[in-house]
């Protein structure tokens, strides 16, 4: 037995060397190979291993706004501190050692040096409990197994640890090899052209001027200017109740995400409105292209403005008492807003100032060029005019961009191109004049407008796995494709980037962890049911939910991250899964990869299952094997 012992602790250390995220020690006791095997598989499991009893590390002292009871999710919203509590019992109050207490770090600076028998100090045998001595009573044995936890989590994150993920992988959601991919086809906006923020503030700021001259809204609206950081991609709106919110995979929606205008919904009130409880049936949710009758679900980057406008109208009349109807207002703000595009407007500003509107074109240069110089076959499909599409990409790639592509099609009125087989195509001469002849083939060098994927298919006989089509909407570029057709798809989502540099800052990787190993502590200590202990569980409870709100606060202060909610995937995050093969920040995301390169998607283990290889730890590492080649564009 103690033979078997060992083989599985010694796993356990290379796993964990490997991967350079834990602190190990080189000569351990049978019990302490133990404790790290327990705890390896406790914690992928949801849940903490077992603890030795250790001085006291104090909670974390940032204010935060706190989530009190509720019957789903993060609870009710307060404002308060996370400070420790003087209620928890100090140090004196449980036996310890001579040990000094754990010093955390931020940042990238080293941890000081401990004495030897300190925690994080390898190749030094330390005691497992502070003393042999039982505590005095249950209360003081939770805070013991609390402290103990505690200094565990310091002790696991080294820091630095999270520098290892990097925003230019691509991510798979089901295994795609490269080297069975012949044809690559794009969308043009947010795919193969990536736009800077401040046209986001210009679609806001004519359409807030539509409403106001052809709607006749108030003129005070024009006093609200474009917020940045309000809105995030994948929030629903319930367009009865004039309600922005963020709804998980399990049709939940989040405590603390719901905003009436530019202020937060009290849970309670939320909970009176959807009949008490967080969940929204799915007749009432949103359709298969997120536009349901009665929820709409923004899934474009183009939306963000749109939900912005629509909070703060919403915020107008909210605040100054002024009666309205949701409804109208919601069809007034979706009108102004399609008056900026088919009115051209974006079209005219993007082609104005490339240089502002335009962002990374060199980096799009340079995936086509590679694409083309192994022999693959490339085609455009996207709703944009030929005027606006040639623009961009002479401005990016050069004038004779078109010998790059197979086919072009514009103004393809997604998603119906995927769906209907009524709209033909037609051929477009070189002033953009719209043919009359019938298409019975696709020809190199032509454009083409509207059409269907069904002609499409016939004329071009490219089917199947062969055809890999990258797209920013899920819906009208992917879904589709996914469902119907067989092809391989790939989701780009810019937003990674920003996430990706909140996970791998040490302050959230300490929360998280610490938000995980507190969450499992309770899990087995619940069963504790004295009066005591039940109180004990309840403060535990109370900063569990504060930890989760400042972990949501890290993202985004009102919706938190577009992939999580507190704890499940969001709705967004499901549908990116469900309709993507991969992932990834940008286009030039694939630079970084071989064209023969096969990815893998992580086997992350379910709830019933124990993790059993390193690479289910980390779907972010070492995972990007030609990330120097970018060096010369970036």
């Amino acid at each position: 037995m103690r033979e078997c012992f060992h083989r599985l602790a010694s796993y356990s250390l290379q796993r964990q060397q490997f991967l350079g995220v834990f602190a190990l020690h080189i000569k351990m006791s049978l019990k302490t190979a133990g404790t790290v095997l327990t705890r390896t598989l406790w914690t992928k499991g949801n849940r903490t291993p077992p603890l030795a009893r250790s001085p006291k590390v104090n909670r974390l002292s940032t204010t935060c706004r706190v989530s009190g009871g509720g019957k789903h999710g993060c609870g009710k919203t307060k404002e308060q501190s996370c400070r420790s509590d003087s209620t928890r019992p100090s140090t004196g109050d449980v036996p310890s050692s001579s040990e000094p207490p754990y010093r955390s770090t931020t940042g990238g600076e080293k941890r000081p040096e401990e004495p030897a028998g300190a925690p994080g100090v390898t190749g030094v045998r330390r005691r497992l409990y502070s003393s042999s001595a039982a505590p005095v009573d249950q209360k003081s044995q939770l805070w013991a197994r609390y402290n103990d936890t505690k200094r565990m989590v310091y002790d696991l994150i080294p820091p630095g640890a999270c520098n290892l993920l990097n925003s230019s992988t691509i991510y798979a959601n089901n295994e795609v090899s490269l080297a069975e991919v012949d044809i690559y086809g794009f969308d043009y906006d947010y795919t193969l052209a990536l736009y800077s923020n401040a046209l986001n503030t210009m679609i806001y700021n004519t359409a807030r001027g539509f409403l106001i001259e052809h709607f006749k809204y108030p003129e005070d609206i024009r006093k609200y200017d474009y917020i940045p950081n309000f809105a995030a991609r994948g929030l629903h709106y319930d367009i009865q109740k004039g309600l922005l919110m963020k709804i998980d995979a399990f049709h939940y929606i989040q405590p603390g995400t719901v905003y009436r205008g530019l202020s937060a919904v009290p849970d309670d009130e939320v909970l009176q409105l959807y009949g008490g409880t967080y969940h929204v049936p799915l007749q009432q949710d949103s359709g298969f292209y997120g536009k349901g009758p009665k929820v709409k679900q923004f899934m474009d980057i183009f939306s963000i403005p749109e939900m912005t406008l629509l909070a703060v109208v919403n915020d107008f009349f909210v605040t100054n008492d002024i009666d309205y109807d949701p409804v109208h207002l919601f069809k007034d703000v979706s009108e102004a807003i399609g008056m900026v595009h088919l009115k051209g407007y974006m079209y005219k500003w993007v082609m104005q100032d490339l240089d502002k509107f335009i962002l990374r074109g060199e980096e799009t240069d340079a995936v086509l060029h590679q694409l083309v110089s192994h022999g693959k076959k490339l085609f455009l499909i996207t709703n944009s005019p030929f005027s606006f599409v040639d623009k961009g990409m002479k401005h990016m790639v050069g004038k004779n961009w078109r010998d790059f592509f197979d086919v072009v099609i514009v103004q393809a009125d997604k998603p119906h191109f995927f769906t209907d087989c009524i709209k033909p195509f037609r051929r477009l001469d070189g002033n953009g004049d719209l043919r009359w002849e019938k298409i019975k083939s696709l020809d190199k060098g032509q454009i083409y407008k509207q059409g269907n994927l069904f002609d499409f298919l016939r004329l071009t006989g490219w089917r199947g796995s062969k055809v890999l089509y990258f797209g920013d909407h899920l819906y009208s570029d992917l879904a589709d494709l996914m469902l119907r057709h067989g092809w391989r798809t790939a989701a780009i989502v810019p937003e990674l980037e920003h996430e990706t540099k909140v996970v791998s800052t040490n302050q959230y990787a300490l929360n998280l962890t610490w938000l995980q190993a507190l969450t499992g502590l309770m899990e087995r200590l619940q069963t504790h049911r004295d009066a005591e202990s039940q109180q004990v569980l309840q403060e535990w409870q109370k900063e569990r939910e504060e930890l989760r709100v400042m972990t949501k606060n890290f993202f985004n202060p009102q919706f938190g991250s577009i992939f999580r909610t507190c704890h499940n995937p969001t709705y967004f995050s499901r549908r990116l899964c469900r309709f993507s093969d991969v992932y990834m920040a940008s286009l030039s995301c694939l630079l970084n990869y071989d064209l023969s390169y096969t990815f893998y998607p992580r086997r992350t283990p379910l709830q019933h299952e124990a993790p059993l290889w390193m690479d289910q730890l980390c779907t972010g590492c070492m995972k990007i094997p030609f990330l120097e080649e970018m060096s010369h564009i970036r």
